[in-house]
């Protein structure tokens, strides 16, 4: 008779405390703040560049006094507008119209109570031509 295989199980935590081991030196020294900061800011005219306390490097940059409340160039681009594009109430008609197509009284094949409209779209054809031939009766 062949004896049982060993279960592993009672080495993984083991295996997993050796792990954590080999790996944390790297995650403190990658969790530790760099020695300087440095700070960099925009003044204008003739304000003072402030002056460090803790030993935190400024760098200051010096912009003309008319530039103090304009939007920054960078923010100022317009897009350019395409001509020829289709307005927003041209594509809200094409919108409904295709979606009108599953709605009742469409007189469609397709959709909820479709056909319910197909003799509403034979009168409204109808009274159509009746206007271009000239015999239409009066709007109401």
């Amino acid at each position: 008779m062949t004896p049982a295989p060993r279960s592993t199980l009672p080495f993984l935590p083991a295996l997993g405390l050796l792990l954590a081991a080999a790996f944390l030196p790297a995650a403190l020294v990658a969790a530790q703040e760099p020695d300087e900061r440095i700070n960099a800011l925009v003044v204008y005219g003739n304000d003072p560049c402030p002056q460090s306390d803790d030993g935190t490097i400024i760098v200051c940059a010096r912009k003309p006094e008319n530039d103090r409340y304009r939007i920054p160039k960078e923010l100022r681009k317009k897009e350019a507008v395409t001509v020829g594009a289709p307005g927003w109430a041209s594509n809200v008609q094409s919108l409904e119209a295709s979606g009108r197509v599953l709605l009742p009284n469409s007189c469609s094949a397709v959709g909820t109570n479709g056909f319910t409209g197909c003799s509403l779209a034979m009168l409204r054809q109808w009274y159509a031509e009746r206007q271009l031939e000239g015999r239409a009766p009066p709007a109401r």
